[in-house]
């Protein structure tokens, strides 16, 4: 398989969950703000899970852009990290729909955990193929903001057992610094 069919494999993937998440939005009954209110909860984890799916699919654009070939454990890791994405529309609806509720909360990060570990397996799977000495390799370098999303999800999922909306400002707040682009893959490829 080549890196394209991977790619837009993912693509299609990811504008499907989208597609999905959008339809959880239902009209509301009745024309005026109180009735629009009534469905803030799930609007909100719904704008929170786009920029989520929105940053993963930039960054997974622009892994795929600096690799030259895609092998079956890149194929495995991909599905991984695809699988994991999958959940964001069931753990976005189940956390909106129960107005930030303990466990669903909770859910909704660790949903959120694995799918960023699993994007970290994949860029080793294609560091791995393309070599220690690569350009992907020196492109993608060591990125502090993995490890600070990976504990801040760490800290948020038990704590949204006490404080839920204390856990909401934390998946905010990693999306927050998600939406920050990363240039570095860009900037190695134009050298």
């Amino acid at each position: 398989m080549t890196k394209n069919r991977l790619e837009a494999f993912s693509d299609g993937v990811l504008a499907i969950l989208i597609t999905i998440m959008v339809l959880e939005l239902r009209i509301p009954e009745g024309a005026d703000w109180k009735a629009l209110a009534s469905i803030y909860p799930v609007f909100l984890t719904y704008v929170l899970s786009f920029i989520y799916l929105g940053t993963f699919w930039n960054n997974h654009h622009h892994l795929f852009q600096a690799a030259e070939r895609v092998n079956g454990k890149i194929l495995w890791a991909n599905l991984h990290l695809l699988f994991w994405l999958s959940l964001v529309p069931f753990v976005t609806g189940w956390m909106g729909h129960n107005h930030f509720k303990s466990l669903p909360t909770a859910l909704y990060g660790l949903v959120m955990l694995l799918a960023g570990l699993a994007y970290i397996i994949l860029e080793y799977a294609l560091i791995g193929e393309e070599g220690p000495r690569s350009e992907l390799a020196k492109a993608v370098g060591k990125d502090p903001k993995e490890q600070i999303s990976a504990v801040l999800y760490a800290v948020a999922i038990p704590l949204a057992f006490v404080t839920p909306w204390l856990s909401g400002i934390i998946y905010v707040a990693v999306a927050v610094m998600w939406l920050i682009p990363d240039p570095r893959i860009e900037a190695r490829l134009k050298q």
